[in-house]
């Protein structure tokens, strides 16, 4: 799925299936060659994230991951690795590095917890979505969306 990718989404525990039906139509929409989903993600297959997903779950290449090989995978494969997360050291979404990236996958974690800290860890980079008017984050599906818009330009 991923071998001749350039940008790929990975969703982390995302067990809203609204938020990964939302994910998927995004990803398709906006640039994204294929999504890979931990096993306690939502199934991409069920009833109302095929409907959310305006039927893209069958056009856009996904599969399940296996959390502890995939990203080291993902790695070989040549793809830096970018996790969604709020932190110190996050860079914005268009750090001009991180948008040169030859082969990039971009990790979005689960509603409410976002990632682990094991998985911010393990990302070549940190990014973040810059915010106005005190909001500090924005719910995955809409974050997932201003990402792929970004990274896929």
């Amino acid at each position: 799925i991923c071998r001749n990718a350039r940008r790929v989404a990975i969703l982390e525990n995302v067990v809203n299936p609204t938020n990964v039906g939302a994910i998927f139509r995004s990803a398709a929409a906006l640039g994204m060659d294929a999504v890979l989903l931990t096993r306690a993600c939502s199934n991409p297959l069920y009833r109302r994230a095929i409907r959310v997903s305006m039927g893209t779950v069958f056009q856009i290449p996904w599969t399940f991951l296996d959390k502890e090989k995939g990203v080291s995978e993902l790695k070989e494969l040549g793809f830096k690795t970018a996790a969604m997360a709020l932190t110190d050291d996050s860079v914005s979404i268009d750090n001009e590095e991180l948008l040169a990236e030859e082969k990039l996958a971009i990790v979005l974690g689960t509603e409410g917890d976002g990632l682990a800290k094991e998985t911010i860890a393990d990302c070549d980079y940190t990014v973040k979505i810059p915010m106005s008017h005190g909001v500090d984050s924005l719910n995955v599906a809409v974050a997932s969306a201003v990402a792929f818009w970004q990274i896929g330009k």
